[in-house]
């Protein structure tokens, strides 16, 4: 995948720093922030002492004069990678993520994301649609965005997969979002892309699985109603939780008013996991994430 900003100059960066607990991490990071002279704007981290494993997220940015290249930034911090058997990223702030939208019928959280991106609310650029129905191609064109009818059957869905495993190359998508999307991903496709596609669900489940969720919610008679994004992993919708929803609801509400309610959580949830997905602030540690907000 090409690095869009490796040659550009920037004043403003963020590092995400990830490895097994030690002594000494921040001190070592902080002395190559002096050495390349950036001064720290924001620095939040976390050590999980059940997965003994540490967690850091660092905006900063150069002094006057002292503007230094991504590649320069990187190489400047590499030696941290070995030492600290790390998993380290070097980004500019402003650089936004090729994401590759997923839907079938219900089209709430694929106009939110669009519209959110194309004000700049999110730091994406939506690079396609894809979706196994044909229903939103005039609006998703609309935004001047690509928009694939990818038809999916249980005898098409290898050549399905193969179609969109080509168009992931094509536009060299660094997170795919199901929004909305109703068909299930290969196991090898999730494995392959694990910790870069993000779906949502309603949070009944696992109480109200199948067709119809909010009308078995009604009949229930629930007391609130939400929603949860988070990573695909082979466990059906039990993927690392990036971040959920929730709002209160009465005996007044019908189920088109919980579907109504649902719809708003399921919209605000997932931009807020796209969002701090591609600002470098959420981890994945083993099943669970940490969200340095």
């Amino acid at each position: 995948m090409a690095d869009h900003a490796e040659h550009a100059l920037h004043t403003e960066h963020i590092l995400t720093f990830t490895c097994p607990e030690k002594l000494g991490i921040v001190h070592a990071i902080t002395e190559v922030l002096v050495q390349q002279r950036q001064e720290i704007i924001d620095l939040k981290q976390f050590g999980d002492r059940n997965s003994r494993r540490f967690f850091l997220r660092v905006h900063f940015a150069g002094e006057d004069g002292a503007a230094a290249s991504t590649r320069a930034l990187r190489e400047a911090f590499a030696p941290l990678v070995e030492q600290y058997d790390a998993e380290l990223t070097v980004d500019p702030k402003d650089r936004k993520r090729r994401v590759l939208l997923m839907v079938s019928k219900s089209e709430h959280c694929l106009n939110d994301l669009m519209f959110r991106a194309r004000v700049d609310e999110l730091p994406i650029e939506v690079v396609a649609v894809v979706s196994n129905h044909d229903d939103h191609r005039d609006v998703v064109e609309w935004h001047r965005i690509p928009y694939h009818h990818i038809p999916v059957t249980p005898d098409s869905k290898p050549q399905a997969e193969a179609e969109l495993l080509a168009l992931l190359g094509r536009y060299e998508v660094e997170l795919v979002v199901l929004a909305r999307y109703m068909q299930v991903l290969s196991s090898q496709l999730v494995e392959d892309m694990a910790g870069q596609v993000i779906n949502i669900h309603h949070s009944f489940l696992p109480s109200f699985k199948g067709a119809r969720p909010y009308h078995q919610a009604y009949e229930k008679g629930v007391k609130t109603v939400g929603a949860t994004a988070h990573y695909v992993n082979a466990e059906l919708d039990e993927g690392p939780i990036i971040a959920q929803q929730v709002v209160e609801v009465d005996h007044t509400f019908d189920a088109a008013d919980l579907a109504a309610a649902g719809r708003d959580t399921e919209r605000k949830a997932l931009a807020n996991a796209v969002k701090w997905h591609c600002e470098g602030r959420v981890f994945l540690n083993g099943n669970r994430t940490v969200v340095l907000r």
